[in-house]
């Protein structure tokens, strides 16, 4: 299997396949690269050279005791465009991964990118605080780690209904899907998972959004009861200048499961664009 290390030596399996413009597909939470099941052949096929990573503590990539921290994941970001020096990449990052491309913008410059995409991104902040009152109570983060370190499995079973809006008519998803995601995160180090909790529950990439000076795309459900559409989605592309906003009315979190034909079309059109 291929791996990319990083400047700390550890190993990021990932897949490159095709030929063509690049484009970067970053996970989420608590997933891995495989998540883009659906995405990755369609765009490979469209004409374009996909590369899906697994992040640290997920999938096939090393399982290290720490470094699960955006500054740490973004460095990891670097090491693949650097690793494999692809230039005028479209990064494209769900849920979490949506963190990774504001922190590397902010960190390292934007030289290699030609294009960024947000689907369903915890960007550009969740938690409550004194200057975010709308935020999330940190109550919430806590409760999920609690039941991720109490019973990892049944934790998944529950919050995995609310990840694809079960019992939403927009958003049919199998039985069998859900379960197939379980079997991805619990792939992941608990270590890892735990530690992304905190990570995306508490970073403020407020300051980060500015680095965005690229064309954005910024897709978002407006039923997500995950990273509710209000605080991320709708703030996202109101603090990058000139970001497009595809709303999916009724979508749960889950776009590139429940909506992946759409995904795929928007995600086209704004490659060929």
């Amino acid at each position: 299997m291929p791996f990319i290390e990083t400047r700390d030596a550890t190993r990021l399996f990932y897949k490159d396949w095709g030929s063509g413009p690049p484009v970067v597909l970053i996970h989420g939470w608590p997933l891995d690269a495989d998540m883009w099941e659906y995405q990755q052949p369609a765009l490979t096929g469209a004409g374009f050279r996909t590369i899906a990573y697994d992040r640290r503590g997920f999938g096939r990539s090393d399982q290290s005791w720490s470094g699960y921290d955006y500054d740490t994941f973004a460095d990891g970001l670097k090491a693949v465009l650097d690793s494999l020096d692809l230039q005028d990449v479209t990064l494209v990052g769900f849920s979490m991964g949506g963190g990774e491309i504001a922190r590397y913008l902010a960190r390292h410059g934007g030289a290699r990118v030609a294009r960024a995409v947000l689907v369903s991104a915890v960007t550009p902040m969740l938690a409550k605080t004194p200057d975010h009152p709308e935020g999330v109570d940190a109550s919430v983060f806590e409760g999920m780690i609690d039941g991720i370190e109490r019973d990892r499995p049944h934790f998944w079973s529950n919050f995995v209904k609310s990840f694809f809006g079960a019992g939403l008519l927009s958003s049919p998803a199998s039985s069998e899907l859900m379960a197939w995601t379980g079997m991805l995160a619990m792939r992941a180090s608990p270590k890892a998972t735990v530690d992304c909790v905190r990570a995306f529950g508490g970073t403020d990439f407020r300051s980060d959004m500015a680095a965005f000076r690229v064309p954005t795309l910024v897709i978002h459900g407006d039923a997500d009861q995950t990273v509710p559409f209000d605080l991320s989605g709708k703030a996202a592309a109101q603090a990058i200048p000139g970001a497009r906003l595809e709303v999916y009315e009724g979508a749960p979190h889950a776009i590139p499961f429940t909506h992946k034909d759409r995904l795929t079309e928007d995600l086209l059109a704004f490659l060929r664009a």
